[in-house]
């Protein structure tokens, strides 16, 4: 058990994992670096211990003691207890959780270690915004996909506003990164999956594609607006698109996710 400690100094060298957590820029070169990301709130930072994540460290207010008194019996890294506004004064945010722990990172495994036994799997491309992707990572959770592979430029899946938005999800979906871009793709398509693009151009509709009757399937998303690139567009199997109604040509590339997720597992 780790007793928590009060720490009263914002410069305390015992939370610099905390600091300036709303500074994007410098968090997405820190984070991987030093091999930690941040979870936060109650029912995160169990799903990442649940997933076998390593904690660095607590950060806590008083009120959250209770709630996560058997998590501090269990810790065997330290525990800080600090006061709401040095919360705030450390991270740079009102911290209105109350609790946030800096986790390990694991070694991230490749494309092939992913894709073996899988059948369903998402291959994101450019998609930066984090809060669209923690959505995507919790929908391939809720609705059976089974790894999900990045592009080079895709954002941080462990950079604390994707993990919060996904419920921890990002936890526990395998995902890898697909390097070069596109060549890569084609680690995909020797692993036996036909690869599907997602875009409005040019595209049959899932209705008719019936995608749900393929062993295995690679559903390709592009970011928001641009959607997918001329380069990966052509290095697809097939095209497929959401028929829609009332004149509406594309949308949120979230819930755009989230209904091919579900078409491409059960028609």
């Amino acid at each position: 058990m780790s007793e928590p400690l009060t720490v009263t100094d914002a410069a305390d060298p015992r939370l610099s994992d905390y600091t300036d957590l709303t500074d994007v820029e410098l968090r997405r070169r820190r984070e991987p670096a030093e091999g930690l990301f941040i979870a936060e709130g109650e029912k995160v930072i169990r799903r990442a211990l649940a997933a076998g994540f390593r904690m660095r460290s607590m950060l806590l207010t008083a009120k959250w003691l209770g709630v996560m008194g058997d998590v501090i019996a269990e810790a065997d890294a330290p525990v800080h207890l600090v006061e709401p506004a040095l919360a705030e004064q450390v991270t740079g945010y009102h911290v209105h959780r109350g609790a946030l722990a800096s986790m390990e990172r694991k070694p991230l495994p490749t494309a092939a270690e992913v894709l073996a036994g899988a059948r369903r799997v998402a291959v994101l491309e450019g998609l930066v915004d984090h809060t669209n992707l923690g959505a995507i990572f919790r929908s391939a959770a809720a609705l059976g996909m089974d790894a999900v592979l990045l592009s080079p430029d895709c954002a941080d899946p462990l950079y604390r506003r994707a993990v919060k938005t996904s419920m921890g999800a990002v936890f526990s979906v395998p995902y890898a990164r697909l390097d070069p871009w596109p060549a890569a793709l084609g680690t995909v398509r020797e692993a036996g999956f036909e690869l599907l693009a997602l875009t409005p151009s040019g595209a049959e509709d899932f209705t008719a594609a019936r995608p749900h009757l393929l062993p295995r399937a690679a559903l390709m998303l592009g970011a928001e607006g641009d959607g997918l690139t001329p380069k990966a567009l052509a290095a697809a199997d097939q095209r497929v698109r959401i028929p829609m109604a009332h004149g509406i040509d594309s949308l949120n590339v979230g819930a755009a996710a989230a209904i091919a997720f579900y078409a491409v597992n059960h028609g």
